[in-house]
Formats: C-alpha cells, sequence, structure tokens
C-alpha cells in the first residue's frame, strides 16, 4: 500500500541509540504512522480514493435518494473494507493488479464466492463513477466492452486453430471466463487445451476440451483421492474423460507421465533422465511439446513423448528448450 510520506527527525537521545535499537524505533514510528493513517486521522488529500469515495461518490451517489436503506447500508460495509486497503492511495494510481491482490487476499481469508462478487460488483461501481466523472483516465477494472473487443478476436479462430487456456484468472476477470470462452466457441471446432486446476478445469469438461494437463496432485485433489501410481492416474484419468476431457496428460514430476488419450489407448513412461535446472515453464513446455507432436504426427503416442520429453528439457535448462535439446531425450525415452 501506498500511504502520505512523514519526515522524522531524530531527538538528541535517539540520534545516541545502537543502529539496532535505532532501527526499532523507526519502525515504531513507522506502524504508528500507518496506524494514524488508517484511522482517518491524519488529513485526507482530495487525490486519495478516501476522498473521492467519501465526497463525491457516497454524496453525489449512494445519497442521492435513489436508494434504498438496505442499499446504502450494503455499500457502507462493502466500501468500509476496501477503504482499509486503497482509502490514502493516489485514486488515479490504483492499477488493475492492485485490485486483483484485494481480491486474491478476501479469498485466502476464506471469504464465499457470493461475498467476493459483491466486493468486485462495488469496485466496478466506484471506478466506473471515476472514470465517468473523469477522475481518472482509465478503469482499472475490466469492461465489458473490452471483453466483448476479446471475444471479438475469439471470433477469427477456426478449426485450423490451438486455443490454450493456462493458469488461473486474474480477480478482475469473470471466474467463469474459460467456461465461457469454451461455450463460445463449442461450434468452431478449435481445438482447446486446458491446464487449470480444480474448479476451473473441472468446470469446463462438459465442453469436451482437446486436451487437459494436471499433474498427479492436482488430479487427486479433484476426487479428493491420494493418487499413489501410475495405475490411479490411468483411472481417474478415465474419469476425467467420463466427464468431458478427450485426452489427459498427467505429468507427475521425477516420476514420469502418464496419457489418457481419446481413442481409448494410454501411455506412460518414467522421466527422463536429466539435471533439474530451472523448472519453470516446464509444464507449459510439455503441452507445447503435445501439441506439436500431435499436429505434425497425427499420433497420440508420438505427442504424448514430444510432450514429455519438451516439459524435460525446458526443466534440464537455463532457458525454455531447444529443438536439439528435445530431439537428444526423444532418442532415449522409448
Amino acid at each position: 500500500q501506498q500511504f502520505a510520506t512523514k519526515t522524522v527527525k531524530l531527538t538528541d537521545k535517539e540520534a545516541k541509540l545502537t543502529p539496532k535499537k535505532l532501527e526499532a524505533e523507526m519502525q515504531r514510528q513507522a506502524d504508528n504512522w500507518e496506524k494514524d493513517i488508517l484511522s482517518g486521522r491524519v488529513p485526507v488529500k482530495r487525490n486519495t480514493f478516501r476522498y473521492f469515495v467519501e465526497e463525491i461518490w457516497w454524496k453525489n451517489h449512494v445519497l442521492n435518494g435513489e436508494h434504498k436503506a438496505a442499499t446504502v447500508e450494503f455499500y457502507k460495509n462493502m466500501s468500509g473494507r476496501i477503504m482499509e486497503r486503497f482509502g490514502n492511495r493516489d485514486l488515479a494510481a490504483i492499477k488493475s493488479v492492485d485490485v486483483e491482490r484485494f481480491l486474491n487476499d478476501l479469498r485466502a481469508e476464506g471469504l464465499s464466492t457470493s461475498t467476493l462478487k459483491h466486493y468486485q460488483n462495488v469496485l466496478r461501481i466506484l471506478f466506473k463513477y471515476a472514470e465517468t466523472h473523469d477522475l481518472i483516465e482509465k478503469d482499472p477494472m475490466i469492461s465489458q466492452q473490452e471483453l466483448e473487443a476479446f471475444y471479438k478476436q475469439l471470433d477469427t479462430l477456426t478449426k485450423e486453430d490451438v486455443l490454450v487456456l493456462a493458469g488461473s484468472i486474474p480477480s478482475v476477470l469473470p471466474a467463469t471466463i474459460y467456461r465461457d470462452i469454451m461455450a463460445k466457441l463449442k461450434e468452431k471446432e478449435v481445438l482447446i487445451v486446458v491446464d487449470a486446476t480444480n474448479d476451473l478445469l473441472v468446470n469446463v469438461l462438459e465442453y469436451h476440451p482437446f486436451l487437459i494437463k494436471p499433474n498427479n496432485f492436482e488430479l487427486g485433489e479433484i476426487f479428493n483421492v491420494t493418487i499413489k501410481d501410475k495405475a490411479d492416474v490411468i483411472t481417474y484419468g478415465k474419469k476425467l474423460q467420463e466427464m468431458g476431457a478427450c485426452n489427459v496428460l498427467v505429468s507427475m514430476a521425477g516420476d514420469g507421465a502418464v496419457l489418457v488419450a481419446q481413442d481409448g489407448s494410454t501411455y506412460q513412461t518414467e522421466a527422463p533422465k536429466g539435471i533439474v535446472k530451472n523448472s519453470v515453464g516446464a509444464g507449459d513446455s510439455m503441452v507445447a511439446g503435445f501439441i506439436y507432436g500431435y499436429l505434425t504426427e497425427k499420433s497420440y503416442e508420438k505427442a504424448f513423448y514430444y510432450g514429455v520429453c519438451t516439459g524435460s528439457a525446458s526443466a534440464f535448462s537455463e532457458n525454455l528448450a531447444t529443438r536439439e535439446e528435445v530431439d537428444a531425450l526423444l532418442k532415449n525415452i522409448h
């Protein structure tokens, strides 16, 4: 969070403190300063989020006589918590990433999905009001218009394309966006890959993604079981197929990988031998290798080994794998 600044002039007594005690004293003063700000004892600047909410939005929107008492109370409860986070921030300096972190923190506290949605909606109302009244240049919340522009880009996809939906969804976007995207594209025959976890993955299965790639721990979480070996992976991979997935590729880190393919075949392998140098991007590389292998060879088996070797080659490299590094592993894997 960003707060107002304060210059502290050391007293003669403080100047004689040891460095460690001086650091502790400065931290104490900083903590007290932060408490003063959060409690409202520090004068509010006109460009802060607090000033906007209390002096502009509240007086001109909430108390305009058009809202029921219950709605006013709702806004009061919601905006109070939001104010704790953003009250002394420069209104124009609040970005999408700040809003996302706030919503993620609320989620980590265990707030329900409906309550999180309420916070998200109030934030949308606040920032849209600020933008409409020229108090900020750009609303940090993703607007419906921006989503529609994104969906128009998706309209250009054809059955010749592959779409990869990977990772968590920013809190400023609808939690259903992966499912919404797949619903929109269901008639286009686009090959869609989903590399996500838990409900984010399960909720898209009805639209039959071409490939999903949970790891063995994520697979166990979906069914609330402990995956002990590759036989378990196959068993629960087939359950995901029953729920709608076409191909289920499960990575198992040092224990290798398993593919439960759409044609009923299954493939499994131990992990290629090598020294892990950087595992960042290894999962994405595995997906990329599988897609490449399938598109070029039209073989689930070869796609599987391309995926395993590409993921491993990236893990064995400081950077993403090169073609030569992938080919070197392919020669020895089967």
